[in-house]
């Protein structure tokens, strides 16, 4: 049996203060562009509805709402109780329903939804399926009841996404981190380190979480300049944990603007000019940023040729070379997972 390809049955979390946890997840958390941040919407609502009928409305952050609040989106209310049902699952109806909350997201579901996502759970799940299996098992049948009308969510950020396999995600690993080594975060501001995150991998899983606390008292006084410093953060991960297997270190600044930078090539161009450092940097991250700087480069040439019908064809031929190479090499993370992650990262972040 595989273990669990995420964290191992013993796995150790260290190095953490409350602020060190905090910035950590702050560093995720969805945002808006500075002008809309003080005015965007916060939180989320769910829904419970059964025949047409709201039966209950909560706000993640204001707690329980009237259900007669979201009645001015019912229509036909005695005449077609299941069309009223599909209006209420509607992702335009949702989005009325947030919009009127101030909420950011909004989840519906049916009475007794939950209850058979568990059933169907336990009917597909087998005897010796690993984390990595068992949640991927979950996020099919939530599809399959999302697909139903059972579940539905506003707004659909990861709609068409493919669902890798076990597999997959194994595979993919290998390809960033080899069994004992260690993935390495780290972000400076003002001169010293803002945070870091360490995963060190051991089999199928990673064994530390460790993050800056253990980290800072061997780093002793930096210079200021975080592309010296960084240094010193790869070499005390070494010595504490393991081998890198994938370093990445930014300015923190730098690195918030470039999870949810949309333009082709905005990493590469930052890799190469030093904005980021990946030290080390495996193949398939760096075929990635290499297809990304080619993207960027195919853009700007289309720009100015874009009357020239040869350059009409390019980008599917450029998507075939990089899919032609991937094969050869097995590395592209793009191709291996079916989708693009940063484009994820940048569904999940950007509001």
């Amino acid at each position: 049996m595989l273990a669990p390809v995420v964290l191992t049955a013993d796995v150790r979390f260290e190095g953490w203060t409350t602020e060190d946890w905090i910035r950590f997840l702050r560093l995720w958390q969805p945002r808006a562009k500075p002008e809309r941040e003080p005015t965007r919407p916060r939180g989320g609502v769910v829904l419970v509805h059964e025949d047409g009928v709201v039966l209950k409305l909560l706000h993640t952050r204001r707690g329980r709402l009237d259900p007669a609040s979201a009645s001015g989106l019912r229509l036909d209310v005695t005449s077609n109780p299941q069309a009223l049902a599909r209006r209420l699952d509607a992702p335009e109806s949702l989005g009325a329903i947030a919009e009127t909350h101030n909420a950011s997201w909004a989840l519906a579901i049916r009475l007794g939804a939950l209850d058979e996502v568990m059933e169907r759970l336990g009917a597909r799940l087998k005897r010796g399926d690993d984390l990595t299996t068992q949640l991927l098992v979950l996020v099919v049948i939530l599809r399959e009841m999302i697909g139903e009308g059972s579940i539905a969510t506003w707004p659909q950020r990861l709609r068409g996404l493919p669902v890798p396999t076990p597999q997959v995600i194994h595979r993919t690993i290998d390809t960033l981190c080899a069994d004992g080594r260690a993935i390495a975060l780290g972000l400076f501001d003002g001169g010293g380190l803002w945070t870091a995150f360490v995963a060190r991998r051991r089999g199928f899983a990673f064994d530390v979480i460790a993050g800056p606390e253990e980290l800072r008292a061997s780093l002793g006084l930096l210079s200021g300049d975080w592309r010296r410093d960084y240094r010193h953060v790869a070499a005390a991960v070494e010595e504490r944990y393991a081998p890198l297997g994938l370093g990445c270190f930014a300015e923190l600044e730098t690195f918030r603007a470039l999870q949810t930078n949309p333009n082709p090539g905005a990493w590469s161009r930052a890799v190469a000019v030093r904005d980021v450092v990946m030290a080390p940097m495996p193949a398939g991250v760096g075929l990635a940023l290499g297809f990304d700087g080619v993207r960027y480069a195919m853009r700007g040439l289309r720009l100015l040729t874009e009357r020239l019908v040869p350059f009409s064809v390019m980008g599917p031929l450029l998507e075939a070379a990089r899919a032609g190479v991937a094969r050869v090499t097995g590395k592209d993370l793009a191709i291996e997972l079916g989708f693009d992650p940063m484009a994820v990262l940048r569904a999940l972040l950007e509001r």
